[in-house]
């Protein structure tokens, strides 16, 4: 179990990271991973051989998330995420520090995209997968990644200049 181990201490941030953006709440995100993490270290065995046991995890967290959503939509209200020292992509993909106010402000707009929107930005931009590694862990094709993450990304512009 050694390499799970690797592979935890690896991951385990930034699938949190991405779940966080995917349901736009710090504690059901981390809940969703360590829940995914544990049903990974099960399967470890067979799991860890495959191509990308990140994408596996990230699917497993956000499809016990929804699940859980389901379940407790009325009993709870979300709660909003922030953290002021997060990594954001620039306009030419390298990474570049998040002001807390433009934290804030992505964070806001995340909560208004759907949530297969906000999965798909999570995918490509927390995760770092392509678009190919997108669609195949989601079970969609790769034009409608392409499209939900250009109009995900169109609308989470005007929602934060809407702010400004």
């Amino acid at each position: 179990m050694r390499d799970f181990d690797h592979f935890y201490t690896s991951h385990r941030d930034e699938i949190g990271r991405a779940l966080t953006y995917t349901f736009g709440d710090s504690s059901l995100g981390q809940e969703a991973v360590d829940e995914a993490m544990a049903r990974a270290y099960q399967r470890w065995d067979t799991l860890g051989a495959t191509a990308n046991p990140a994408g596996w995890v990230f699917v497993t967290g956000r499809r016990w998330g929804l699940s859980w959503l389901r379940g407790r939509r009325r009993e709870r209200k979300r709660e909003k995420f922030v953290v002021g020292d997060e990594l954001a992509r620039g306009d030419k993909g390298e990474y570049r520090p998040v002001e807390f106010a433009d934290h804030l402000d992505l964070m806001n707009a995340m909560e208004r995209l759907t949530v297969d929107q906000r999965t798909v930005v999570a995918c490509r931009f927390s995760l770092g997968m392509s678009v190919s590694e997108t669609a195949q862990a989601l079970g969609i094709r790769e034009g409608t990644v392409k499209s939900r993450l250009a109009r995900s990304i169109d609308r989470l512009r005007y929602l934060i200049e809407e702010r400004s």
